[in-house]
């Protein structure tokens, strides 16, 4: 996915200013396609410099007032164009499981804190996930909701994953520093006979 084609969905759903599209991505877009403000006003003039959206007129002087765009005939083609092509997936790159395997090698100091601050996060995005799907699709019945809805399942779906996984690392991290323990406090050298 690229952050244009996410801006001119964006665009599409409803008009905005540069402000109020970058506070639409922190509030939807950007759960799962994440842009500074700064990248997204970059996109919007590239964007507009292409024919793909303009901004529209406004009854008072454009001076200190907020740029609305809308997206053109191009714009819509080129979205349209890129939601019918193909796309590979992308491999996961997670600092966290390459510290996982880090630790593999140098030991697990301070593995376990980790896993649970992550823990902690992703079971409070997946309740915030669960939250919007409660508020916001109750009984959606327009396809357009029902599409939107789809993408709030794949975020529950891999929130869901990430609390399973990290329980279970946890754990077995858990249980090799409780064995690891049991063999520092084992039998001993054998001088107590």
């Amino acid at each position: 996915m690229s952050l244009p084609h996410a801006i001119l969905t964006a665009l599409l759903e409803k008009p905005s200013s540069g402000l109020a599209l970058t506070r639409r991505f922190d509030r939807s877009i950007g759960y799962f396609w994440s842009a500074t403000h700064q990248q997204i006003y970059r996109e919007l003039g590239k964007l507009e410099q292409a024919g793909f959206i303009r901004a529209l007129p406004s009854a008072q002087p454009s001076r200190g007032q907020k740029k609305e765009f809308e997206v053109l005939p191009a714009g819509r083609s080129e979205l349209t164009r890129w939601a019918g092509g193909e796309q590979d997936s992308k491999p996961i790159r997670d600092a966290l499981l390459l510290r996982l395997r880090a630790s593999a090698v140098v030991g697990r100091a301070g593995l376990d804190e980790e896993l649970r601050r992550h823990l902690t996060l992703h079971r409070r995005q997946l309740a915030e996930y669960q939250e919007i799907e409660d508020r916001d699709f109750g009984a959606a019945a327009d396809p357009e909701d029902r599409l939107r809805r789809l993408v709030l399942r794949a975020g529950i779906g891999l929130e869901t994953f990430w609390v399973e996984w990290l329980a279970e690392a946890l754990a077995e991290v858990t249980d090799m520093d409780a064995a690891a323990a049991d063999r520092r406090d084992g039998p001993g050298d054998g001088s107590a006979r």
